[in-house]
């Protein structure tokens, strides 16, 4: 897959995709008309021969790139679901924090505060570009490490104890799904089929015979749409890179709504 598409703006990728598949098309529409054209119509029915071949393979890639379209959007939905639910789980968790008894309580919840804003100021932009951050990991292992030490005292603390380490757990594998999504897209396999795809499609309009014009301008807007469709597809594969991504806009909330003013209150940036 290449990468480099995400470090750019959609619409520009979109454009160039477009382009690209619209100059293969063209280009190769006038060269065969030069070249192939006229040895492939000495038999006067083939154009009926490529109109039923066209026909078949259009139906086989639009399927193959319905299918397609349909796994990247699922995915990204699937993702944005789980990020959802991470931060949510961390909220909880927050919340749970602060029944600790006194100087814990300030603890926990100062290192879920850092942890937060850590992954969004650092963490995420760099989930953008393929990396995991591993500090962000040591945060929460040691936030793990002092709940795990904690000896309830009596029954309330016990509960709350039971509860924070359940959504503790659940924002772990939370984390853990979404860490694996991050360099999880579209076999490169699979990448080659449509792209071959894409070829024996364009390939299969040039071999008709029609006026130059017409033959030009239906290669043209074919190429163009196979382009886009493949842009779009490419665009939703990886749902943390690129315009059409998770943000992190979710913990922001939680960071916001529960742990900007206790850090104010605390004096502390975080």
């Amino acid at each position: 897959m290449l990468f480099w598409i995400y470090d750019y703006p959609d619409w520009l990728m979109a454009l160039v995709f477009m382009f690209a598949f619209t100059v293969f098309g063209v280009g190769g529409l006038l060269l065969f008309r030069l070249t192939a054209l006229e040895w492939l119509h000495r038999d006067s029915r083939a154009n009926d021969m490529v109109g039923f071949a066209m026909s078949s393979f259009a139906m086989l890639y639009g399927i193959l790139l319905g299918l397609m379209a349909v796994d990247a959007s699922q995915n990204l939905a699937d993702m944005l679901n789980t990020v959802d639910r991470e931060a949510a789980s961390l909220g909880a968790l927050y919340r749970d924090a602060g029944g600790y008894p006194a100087p814990l309580a300030g603890q926990l919840q100062g290192d879920l505060r850092v942890y937060t804003r850590d992954l969004i100021d650092n963490a995420w932009p760099l989930q953008r570009q393929g990396i995991t951050q591993d500090h962000t990991t040591a945060e929460l292992n040691r936030f793990f490490k002092q709940i795990q030490a904690f000896k309830p005292g009596d029954a309330g603390e016990t509960v709350i104890h039971q509860e924070a380490l359940r959504q503790a757990n659940n924002l772990m594998e939370l984390r853990r799904l979404r860490l694996s999504a991050v360099n999880t897209g579209i076999h490169g396999l699979l990448w080659a089929v449509v792209l071959f795809g894409a070829a024996i499609n364009i390939g299969l309009v040039w071999m008709l015979r029609m006026s130059r014009h017409v033959h030009v301008v239906l290669t043209g807007l074919l190429a163009a749409f196979i382009g886009v469709v493949i842009f779009l597809i490419a665009a939703m594969d990886y749902p943390f890179r690129g315009d059409i991504s998770v943000d992190s806009e979710a913990f922001e909330e939680v960071y916001q709504s529960m742990m900007a003013a206790d850090a104010k209150a605390a004096g502390t940036k975080f």
